[in-house]
């Protein structure tokens, strides 16, 4: 009798990932998987992760051999959420190209799901609070990158939500350029003096 394989059995752990575990899906940012299923898909059996995305009410369900090319990968360990961190204390880096050309290279840095390059838009768009305000589309971009790289720490570190926003605005306070209201309140003091005289 051959010894072959009861497909009754749920997989548990498959190409490196396993049940429960905390993942980055590119697209959608990080989900948890809750199964491993297998399904037959035109007399094929397919083995799928499900994973779920609890803060957008959404199940994916993803074929194992589709991981690799969709860029689904474990959480960010301790160096890249170090690099993650740094890269928002760093001054931002704003090409001087049209709006429309910028906001699709922030949105294809937001859908990487590179941890250091989604760092990279919120810090490039982040206004502290003596900053101009920013346009309508600037603000979403700018929230969809803050929201992934705090969905990622937050269960890298074991943070909550709100201690998770703080730590990235500590960061970002720590930036170049970044000055205080007093600060600002002199320099357009200085300003309309200039343009008085």
């Amino acid at each position: 009798m051959s010894s072959s394989k009861s497909s009754s059995k749920t997989p548990t752990a498959r190409s490196g990932f396993k049940t429960n575990e905390f993942i980055v899906y590119p697209a959608h940012g990080v989900g948890q998987i809750i199964a491993i299923e297998e399904q037959e898909v035109a007399g094929f059996k397919l083995e799928l992760y499900v994973i779920s995305f609890v803060k957008d009410k959404m199940t994916l369900k993803v074929p194992t051999p589709k991981v690799a090319s969709v860029g689904m990968r474990k959480l960010a360990d301790a160096n890249v959420v170090k690099k993650a961190l740094d890269t928002l204390t760093g001054r931002a880096r704003v090409k001087r190209t049209m709006w429309s050309r910028r906001a699709q290279e922030y949105e294809a840095k937001i859908n990487s799901g590179d941890l250091v390059a989604i760092a990279e838009v919120v810090r490039d768009l982040y206004r502290s609070e003596v900053q101009p305000e920013q346009s309508y589309s600037e603000r979403q971009l700018y929230e969809a990158a803050l929201d992934r790289l705090a969905r990622e720490l937050a269960v890298v570190q074991k943070l909550s939500d709100p201690d998770c926003f703080k730590l990235i605005e500590s960061h970002l306070a720590k930036g170049p350029r970044r000055a205080s209201k007093a600060e600002e309140a002199a320099i357009v003091e200085e300003s309309d003096v200039e343009e008085a005289a």
